[in-house]
């Protein structure tokens, strides 16, 4: 099984504990059972910064931690210089967002073959990178 990366969306619909998106909250719960997961200390914030939002996940402060030791249990990156500037010419050459450079820089620094995402065009490869929209 190739090393995957998980973007933040994943996590969140993980996380969905109203379950306005039940498709979308079992696909996700299903992809976090792949071995050889990766994610960013960028995709933990950004899960936690929409566990903290009422008007999003709104978790209460032990469940937002308790999904935290769970995605920690992955293999996580953080966000040096290096995968900076990567996602800097990342971002020149194909025209991501900022914060999708990042998320794909720190899935390359990783090794991953696969990122996770409902962001990017689902079966686009970018820097051998393979985007899977799991919920197309």
């Amino acid at each position: 099984m190739p090393n995957a990366f998980v973007d933040s969306n994943i996590l969140i619909y993980a996380a969905e504990e109203t379950l306005p998106t039940p498709r979308k909250t079992t696909i996700a719960r299903e992809v976090l059972q792949c071995e050889h997961l990766h994610l960013s200390v960028q995709v933990l914030n950004e899960f936690t910064a929409n566990a903290r939002k009422p008007n999003k996940l709104g978790l209460p402060k032990d469940r937002e931690r308790g999904w935290i030791d769970s995605f920690l249990l992955f293999e996580v990156t953080a966000i040096t210089a290096s995968i900076y500037l990567s996602a800097l010419e990342i971002h020149d050459r194909y025209g991501l967002s900022h914060w999708d450079a990042l998320i794909l820089a720190a899935a390359i620094e990783s090794h991953c073959e696969v990122l996770y995402s409902e962001n990017l065009q689902h079966g686009q490869i970018i820097e051998g990178v393979l985007v899977v929209n799991p919920f197309v």
